[in-house]
């Protein structure tokens, strides 16, 4: 096929029955799956509309949506599903409700909402406790457990509190009619496994199913993609088991080998050929990863050009390591005039970026965080998209709960529990629910009237949502719902409240100009956003971890910290789980595209003495050949050292001539 190599083009071809391919980094996996789109539709095989291929994250999504638009002219690809997981699952659930056990309509709970609800059946648990329970509970789920399963499989005190917490926080769900993002997976695979009918349908929707990232997938969603692919198994999984990263949030990469195992005539491609890396950078990762049991060895290789040696920098401390960072960053802009963009700095752990940053802003170098307290999670905004939500859409059950709340009015958990038992046996959404009167005299005289005044506000709002623009109604709800007046009651500093009264005003902002398009749909699409997806670094340098890298390439990588202890994690190290933590170094390695710099300190300052660090003892399994150590070349680091003093100068008389 024009264009792809052999090993692409054969994994394109394979149309009939299992399909596996393992795509190395910088592979081009993504063309290969747009591609195979296009063949699959151009071919005849099966239309646009009996086509899903699911990523894990809604930009993968919107950027292989645009790819197989560019690809595929005209009307071809309409019906066309590109979506993630947990997309795919409210799919089936909305049309499956009833057989779901769910009713029309129902909301779906966010990480806030569940940690509400939790706090609520744990009166006087501490946060951490909850965050625990919380933790173990969404785990079940991701294995695909109902309440009655994980009580039966627990093997710890903990676990079987769990297990009972999973069933009242289930129950208290059920009197919502509302669902958490677990629940997007965990009930249609209850349902399309239990129910031999609706499966046969799905199969029939569905006739081909192409999985992104599929040593991501935990238990549950394995278990959906076998649920939806049936016997004859017509999908291609692409994955990379050496990318394996996220086993601490239940992603399970022996997924990849149970395909063979429950699909004997699975057929296997492996994506060797990197178009992203020098080759230094490739043989050194595979050097490292070759240290991981294989039972799909690959061997990334390139056509590119070999590159320069992987520099390692032995630093002081973190402080040090830091400061040299910056000074090479500021370096190759000022002397190279490579853009702020095309440098990353990553790392372990997040409490290692405070050092860095503090570096690059004494050298006025623009950077960007990942992994902070994104927009669109700020609580503030999610109260007000929340009454947002509410007011374009009187059904929404889960914004009525946020909403409600939000500020703070007479009306508690236990209220809103009886309120919802009163709406389900109506069969009425909760904000209907509230304004019956005859509801309303069944509850606490306080709390129905601080129900009556919710509902006229909304009231009130949803009769401006009739003339205002969604910007104009956002700010109009900012003031009358009482979340400014909340705000300010609750900034300790007339400054803290400005700043988060910016916030809301800047959400306002985002609505600008979208006229055409209501405000409950803005809201909705950007509820349905991952913290990924929110954050646009533009021209300045990236700072972020290991975990949250993978998927991305810059001209020039520096990893910091890589030290025993902090990577490997020493966690691991204690528990002899090594091969995680070789796959996250991996990772990092892979994302440079020309130049990439590892760097560890000797010591750190823990608990106010000093701890003598250990280089990691991956460095032990990186090729000599391939890296360039401090001191190895004296006449090359004297003229290195020279070379960017010198720009260092002119850049500081540069400032003070400015000044």
């Amino acid at each position: 096929m024009h264009g792809l190599n052999p090993q692409q083009s054969a994994a394109v071809a394979h149309c009939d029955g299992p399909m596996l391919v393992l795509a190395g980094a910088g592979s081009g996996k993504t063309r290969v799956i747009v591609e195979k789109i296009a063949h699959l539709i151009q071919s005849s095989r099966y239309p646009a509309k009996r086509i899903a291929a699911i990523t894990f994250t809604n930009k993968a999504a919107k950027e292989m949506r645009e790819r197989v638009g560019r690809r595929i002219k005209g009307d071809a690809a309409e019906g066309l599903t590109i979506c993630t997981f947990h997309a795919l699952g409210l799919k089936l659930l909305q049309i499956e409700h009833a057989k779901a056990g769910l009713k029309r309509g129902f909301s779906i709970f966010d990480t806030d909402d569940t940690m509400t609800q939790l706090k609520d059946l744990m009166p006087g648990a501490k946060p951490d406790v909850v965050q625990a329970m919380q933790g173990l509970i969404s785990r079940a789920k991701n294995a695909g457990l109902s309440p009655e399963e994980a009580l039966a499989s627990a093997q710890s005190t903990r676990e079987h509190e769990a297990a009972a917490l999973y069933g009242k926080y289930q129950a208290r769900l059920s009197a919502f009619n509302a669902v958490d993002f677990d629940d997007l997976i965990r009930l249609p695979v209850q349902l399309l496994e239990n129910d031999e009918e609706c499966a046969l349908a799905w199969r029939e929707r569905i006739g081909y199913l192409l999985v992104d990232e599929c040593q991501d997938t935990n238990d549950a969603q394995y278990r959906l993609l076998k649920a939806l692919a049936g016997n004859k198994g017509n999908f291609t999984c692409v994955g990379d088991d050496d990318q394996s990263i996220y086993a601490w949030r239940g992603a399970n990469p022996e997924n990849l080998s149970q395909l063979a195992r429950d699909y004997p005539a699975l057929k296997v491609v492996k994506l060797e050929q990197n178009y992203r890396c020098s080759n230094r950078v490739l043989r050194a990762a595979n050097a490292l990863i070759a240290n991981n049991p294989h039972e799909h060895p690959k061997t990334l290789w390139s056509a590119q050009a070999d590159g320069e040696r992987i520099r390692i920098w032995e630093c002081r401390d973190s402080a040090h390591e830091a400061e040299r960072i910056a000074g090479e960053i500021h370096f190759l802009h000022t002397a190279r005039g490579a853009a702020w963009n095309e440098f990353c700095i990553l790392f372990r752990g997040n409490h290692q970026s405070r050092a860095l940053e503090k570096a690059l802003q004494l050298l006025r170098v623009p950077y960007h965080l990942s992994g902070g307290t994104a927009f669109l999670d700020r609580g503030e905004v999610k109260d007000a998209l929340s009454w947002l939500r509410l007011v374009a859409n009187p059904d929404d059950d889960a914004a009525f709960l946020r909403a409600v709340q939000s500020p703070k009015r007479e009306v508690g958990a236990t209220t809103l529990a009886k309120l919802a038992e009163l709406a389900q046996h109506a069969h009425m959404p909760l904000l209907r629910a509230a304004e019956s009167v005859g509801l309303l005299k069944q509850l606490q005289p306080r709390a129905a009237n601080a129900l009556s005044g919710f509902v006229d506000i909304v009231r009130g709002l949803r009769g401006d949502a009739a003339h205002l623009s969604p910007s104009d109604l956002v700010r109009k709800l900012n003031e009358r719902s009482g979340l400014l007046d909340a705000l300010r009651a609750q900034c300790k500093t007339e400054q803290l409240f400005q700043i988060r009264r910016g916030n809301l005003d800047e959400l306002a902002e985002w609505f600008e100009g979208a006229r055409g398009t209501s405000a409950g749909e803005l809201a909705a699409s950007l509820a349905l956003l991952t913290h990924a997806d929110k954050n646009d670094a533009g021209n300045q340098v990236r700072l972020m971890s290991l975990h949250a890298a993978k998927g991305l390439e810059f001209r020039y990588v520096f990893i910091a910290g890589v030290e025993d202890g902090t990577l490997p994690h020493e966690a691991s190290i204690d528990e002899g789980r090594l091969d995680e933590e070789r796959r996250l170094l991996y990772v990092g390695i892979t994302r440079a595209k020309e130049q990439l710099w590892l760097s560890h300190s000797r010591e750190a300052q823990r608990w106010g003495s000093k701890l003598r660090l250990s280089p990691s003892r991956f460095f032990d399994e990186l090729p000599a050949a391939e890296l360039q150590r401090d001191g190895a070349d004296p006449v090359a680091d004297a003229e290195r050292k020279k070379e960017r003093a010198d720009v260092g100068f002119a850049a500081i008389r540069a400032m003070l001539d400015a000044g």
